[in-house]
């Protein structure tokens, strides 16, 4: 906004807003964990190409200031799959009420078994024991899969493609989508890697399965060894972009 602007909106006689006090607000939660990856430019993708590129529009020395477009894939990065993704008749991120992008987060840790079986799928079994040990899941939530993955984040290992031509990280088990969608009010899979299917998957069956039921998915979240297995609430910054089947978000968890 120029100075022009700034005047104009001064003068038009409206009464200028009093800021929040947000001093005042009582707080719930005592640490505020960033679950996203910095977007740049040469972030690994599902298929291995630049998804990212940022042309400069403006610059501070030559304009007075900076300004960009950007030029960017839907499902880059730390991003949201929206129903619309693997549904034609599903919603976009735009169209998924607020109140189920802030919402309770279990992370079910399945690291030792990532180390052993890159290929690893998280299991009904994995719910069953994070449940015998934490309790019930809660009402609402989103189920993150913790499987370590997240530290390969900006290399090929990330990708993991094998001489097979298949890309090897962890994933969700179908059977797994199908517990949460009909034993439990689930809202959400997150996944510390690049897709909630794991990734030599050919059928993407969780996708399938998962985001027409009206269910959304986060990929590539990071720093879930921060946050506790029970108790942190997940908040999804999803883009509010019409016809969109998904995007980049910045996602946070309040501990």
């Amino acid at each position: 906004m120029n100075r022009k602007t700034l005047r104009a909106a001064s003068d038009s006689g409206h009464p200028p807003r009093t800021p929040v006090d947000i001093t005042r607000r009582e707080a719930h939660f005592r640490q505020v964990v960033d679950l996203t990856h910095a977007l740049a430019q040469d972030c690994p993708t599902f298929f291995g190409k630049r998804q990212l590129r940022i042309e400069p529009t403006a610059s501070l020395a030559e304009d007075g200031f900076h300004d960009a477009i950007w030029h960017i894939g839907e499902h880059t990065g730390t991003h949201i799959d929206a129903p619309y993704h693997f549904s034609a008749d599903g919603v976009g991120p735009a169209e998924i009420p607020a109140d189920r992008l802030v919402v309770p987060l279990a992370v079910v840790d399945v690291q030792a078994q990532a180390a052993a079986d890159p290929d690893y799928q998280l299991t009904p079994v994995d719910i069953a024991h994070w449940q015998k040990v934490h309790g019930p899941l809660p009402d609402m939530c989103c189920v993150a899969m913790n499987s370590g993955w997240s530290s390969r984040f900006g290399g090929e290992s990330f990708r993991n493609l094998g001489e097979d031509g298949l890309l090897h990280f962890p994933g969700f088990h179908v059977d797994a989508a199908h517990m949460l969608m009909m034993t439990r009010n689930v809202v959400g899979l997150a996944v510390d890697t690049l897709s909630l299917d794991p990734g030599r998957s050919q059928d993407f069956a969780v996708h399938r399965a998962w985001l027409p039921s009206g269910r959304w998915g986060i990929e590539a979240i990071a720093s879930l060894d921060a946050v506790p297995p029970k108790g942190a609430t997940l908040v999804v910054g999803a883009p509010k972009i019409v016809g969109a089947s998904g995007g980049p978000a910045r996602v946070f968890a309040l501990v």
